[in-house]
């Protein structure tokens, strides 16, 4: 039933390089701050939510921005990473996360303009017990 998913070697750096940066926004060693986070997401990012709700960018920057006001302690585990080229510079990354007793399936695109990774979008999926 689940697809086989294997990167292409070609992609091996890239997915390296983009998976040390999920999950998104919860990495302190490229930002903390909304300056941050700004740099990091394209003009036009917007983001589905497990709950299935659609954000605004300028929404998820509000989040963050009372999100780090306080400090908070996160014990989550990526796995199962698979990355695809949609386009020039631009990249499908998907993963899972463990979130102590919540899963989710992550998918963030991803697009690199002059050097830097910019998010475009991203969903966040959860896993229903079987």
């Amino acid at each position: 039933m689940e697809p086989t998913r294997i990167t292409e070697i070609r992609l091996m750096a890239v997915q390296d390089e983009l998976s040390a940066r999920e999950p998104i926004f919860h990495r302190p060693e490229h930002g903390t701050t909304r300056a941050a986070f700004e740099l990091m997401t394209d003009a036009e990012f917007w983001e589905v939510g497990a709950s299935g709700r659609r954000y605004s960018r300028a929404h998820v920057l509000d989040i963050l921005e009372e999100r780090y006001g306080q400090s908070i302690e996160e014990n989550w585990e990526t796995q199962d990473f698979f990355c695809q080229e949609v386009a020039p510079d631009t990249y499908l990354l998907t993963y899972t996360l463990l979130q102590g007793s919540r899963t989710t399936r992550r998918a963030t695109l991803w697009r690199r303009t002059t050097g830097e990774w910019k998010i475009v979008y991203h969903q966040g999926t959860v896993v229903e017990s079987p």
